[in-house]
């Protein structure tokens, strides 16, 4: 199945008064509930947003080091890191951002930073860390909670006077793959300020650290 790619592009801004935008750089695949096949609705979420960052590490190396895991293949490599017990291979078990970090790194070698923050009330002091890995390495990043449990991608941030808002990439769209269009349209795309998050629910963000996108070694 053919997926859609860099869905976010020709978004418009949430406001007119929007006055720093700062944005994922290279391209990447919306990987969504369903979309290869398997009927994942209810727990795959964190898969397909890993599945998403994956895309954008392969498109990054010009000699691919794998390709995309499979969601038999994202368990399989929890269980050969000790990281889950047997009985997680075949399951319908979640994932959240650490399990990610590990897999972007188990499986590309590029390791991954983990931001914690306790509620989502905390989420203006993470702004400034989001925009400065958007500029430097230009990543997709997810982000995961507990009451909020639904993970989900995080494509950029733009500031304005109203306040916050990040690009969200929602990987619970279930079937065939969208064009860009619709996803747009359906809001599967979308930008939400921060304020609309849960404020009671705690949040782990999750950043690849390609070393190659980095200024000091762009060629």
């Amino acid at each position: 199945m053919e997926l859609a790619r860099n869905v976010h592009e020709g978004l418009p801004p949430p406001t007119s008064q929007i006055k720093d935008t700062t944005l994922v750089r290279g391209d990447y695949l919306y990987y969504h509930y369903g979309c290869d096949g398997v009927d994942d609705r209810g727990w795959g979420c964190g898969y397909r947003t890993l599945q998403t960052m994956c895309s954008w590490v392969v498109d990054q190396d010009p000699v691919p080091r794998r390709p995309i895991p499979t969601l038999p293949q994202i368990q399989e490599a929890l269980v050969q890191m000790q990281d889950k017990p047997s009985s997680f291979f075949g399951s319908r078990s979640w994932i959240g951002s650490v399990e990610v970090a590990l897999c972007v790194d188990y499986f590309y070698e590029v390791p991954c930073r983990i931001i914690h923050i306790r509620q989502g009330n905390e989420l203006p002091g993470v702004v400034e860390e989001l925009r400065a890995h958007f500029q430097s390495v230009g990543a997709p990043v997810m982000m995961g909670g507990d009451t909020d449990n639904s993970s989900k991608g995080i494509l950029g941030l733009c500031s304005g006077p109203e306040g916050h808002y990040l690009l969200v990439l929602d990987p619970h769209s279930y079937g065939p793959g969208l064009d860009v269009m619709r996803a747009q349209q359906s809001g599967w795309v979308q930008w939400q300020p921060i304020t609309s998050f849960d404020q009671g629910s705690f949040y782990n963000f999750c950043l690849p650290q390609y070393k190659a996108m980095l200024p000091a070694t762009v060629k």
